[in-house]
């Protein structure tokens, strides 16, 4: 699952930028963390330390080779790496309403009154969450990923229920 994404080098230490897509930075950043990379090849990348520059978060990080990156030239060469954590390692969400993005991708989208929608091949987080859902008819359509809309999530079913007002899928 992707937790982040590297972004520009931030100064000439080798500290890089990280565009979090973790509600837990916190837990997945902290030094010592080792975090898997796509593509495969730049990593694993292992967080030597952290800190928040205002609202953004610097990693400094070690190679997978154990090397530190601490040129701004090093930090260069993992730019828009996306950082990854295995599902296996993590927590189960508390909440029943509450799903992690690979649970939802790859569901049914059906209509209230039974007929498919589509696939849901992505959750989008613009603000608002989104699903992006591959329509059977051709075409994507963005859903707010709220309940009044999604009313129904079943997992182990394999489909959500969409309950769209007028006009949004035409959109």
């Amino acid at each position: 699952m992707v937790v982040g994404r590297i972004g520009r080098p931030h100064g000439v230490r080798g500290e890089v930028t990280v565009e979090v897509r973790t509600d837990d930075p916190d837990l997945r950043f902290v030094p010592g963390a080792v975090l898997l990379t796509d593509p495969a090849d730049r990593g694993p990348l292992t967080v030597a330390d952290r800190r928040w520059n205002r609202d953004v978060l610097l990693l400094t990080l070690q190679g997978p080779d154990g090397e530190l990156l601490d040129s701004r030239e090093a930090a260069e060469t993992v730019r828009n790496t996306e950082l990854l954590v295995p599902v296996a390692d993590l927590p189960a969400l508390e909440d029943p309403d509450a799903f992690y993005d690979h649970q939802l991708v790859g569901l049914t989208a059906r209509l209230t009154d039974g007929s498919e929608l589509g696939e849901i091949t992505a959750v989008r987080h613009e603000g608002a969450d989104l699903l992006v859902v591959r329509r059977v008819d051709g075409g994507e359509a963005l859903v707010p990923f709220v309940a009044a809309i999604v009313p129904t999530v079943d997992l182990d079913g394999g489909f959500v229920v969409v309950n769209p007002p007028e006009g949004l899928l035409e959109l």
